[in-house]
């Protein structure tokens, strides 16, 4: 039997993935966390064979749980709803066997556990063709700190008259930092700029928006 873990932050999600797992035949979920705190103490006290690991949740999150789960044997099969960029690197990189998403067909489900299991690296389709994506594209130079503020302003609907005065420059600065703006993230517009800088975490949307 392979022994799982399940991290999740919402008891539904944990219960449907418990009644999904036992369908397997194979699987014996053996413990559960609601949050990546609670879920190194489990996975440290139990030594399942395989931890299906949410990343968003309140606290300390998937990734950190990942990263602090680094050198116990158990692979961490990441479950989520989020495949940007800012998610997907952050969780390979702190040593996620596999990255799947929440709408994965059950039998997938089933094929991913037992392929984690064995130590192989699992990912959905739209997760490995963008992690072959940002092997081929050439390292883009970071946004400084100065034209993440200029795009945050225009993100909120902010002229380039009006990002001037918020930030005591002049337009013609304004509208030097979004040329470079444009050139890093290989864009050609104000809206596709803060489009790419929302899905790649350089932009965080305002509680409540």
């Amino acid at each position: 039997m392979i022994r799982v873990v399940i991290v999740d932050d919402h008891p539904v999600v944990r219960d449907g993935l418990r009644g999904m797992l036992a369908r397997a035949g194979d699987v014996d979920v053996v413990g559960e966390a609601a949050d990546g705190a609670e879920a190194v103490t489990v996975v440290l006290a139990l030594r399942p064979d395989v931890v299906l690991m949410d990343l968003r949740m309140p606290g300390v999150d998937g990734v950190t749980a990942i990263e602090r789960l680094r050198g116990c044997p158990t692979r961490v099969l990441v479950l989520t709803t989020y495949d940007t960029d800012s998610d997907v690197l952050p969780a390979i990189k702190a040593g996620a066997t596999g990255y799947l998403l929440k709408d994965t067909p059950r039998d997938e489900l089933f094929r991913a556990v037992r392929s984690a299991a064995r130590g192989e690296a699992v990912l959905s389709p739209s997760v490995a063709t963008r992690l072959v994506g940002q092997v081929r594209q050439p390292v883009a130079e970071p946004l400084s700190d100065r034209e993440v503020e200029v795009l945050s302003l225009i993100s909120q609907g902010c002229t380039n008259r009006e990002a001037a005065a918020r930030l005591f420059i002049s337009e013609a600065t304004v509208k030097t930092h979004l040329v470079h703006v444009y050139a890093k993230l290989g864009v050609k517009d104000r809206a596709a700029a803060v489009a790419v800088a929302y899905e790649r975490g350089l932009l965080v949307p305002r509680s409540g928006t």
